[in-house]
């Protein structure tokens, strides 16, 4: 079941993510009523690799984005439509140059999230 499926307000707030390494975690989509809870596991930063409008009924990168402001956490869009493109990666290269660490980024399921980085550390 999809975080965002049956109401605005999740029954559980909790985020399940899985560490890639120590500054690097993913997780599927997370919602605005969920940045309290990331914040308090010790993320500083985190990246939506999801374009907006992908699915219906889920938070814009905006929505997120104003919580995740709110809480003090720095955040960045890098919208990945199939393929990771140059443009995409290029912007989360320097993303994660600049970012506070730890970071937990995220998509519909994690694994766009999770190719940003297996490229990063390709390069």
């Amino acid at each position: 079941m999809w975080p965002f499926s049956s109401s605005t307000e999740p029954k559980d707030k909790k985020v399940n993510f899985k560490n890639l390494d120590k500054d690097y975690a993913v997780s599927g989509q997370i919602l605005p009523a969920q940045i309290p809870a990331i914040a308090a596991a010790g993320f500083k930063s985190i990246v939506c690799a999801r374009p907006d409008n992908e699915d219906h009924g889920q938070p814009s990168f905006d929505e997120v984005a104003r919580e995740a402001e709110k809480a003090g956490l720095q955040i960045v869009h890098v919208p990945v439509s199939g393929m990771v493109g140059q443009g995409a990666f290029m912007k989360f290269e320097q993303a994660m140059e600049q970012m506070p660490k730890p970071v937990l980024a995220y998509c519909r399921s994690g694994g766009r999230a999770a190719s940003l980085y297996t490229m990063l550390k390709r390069a």
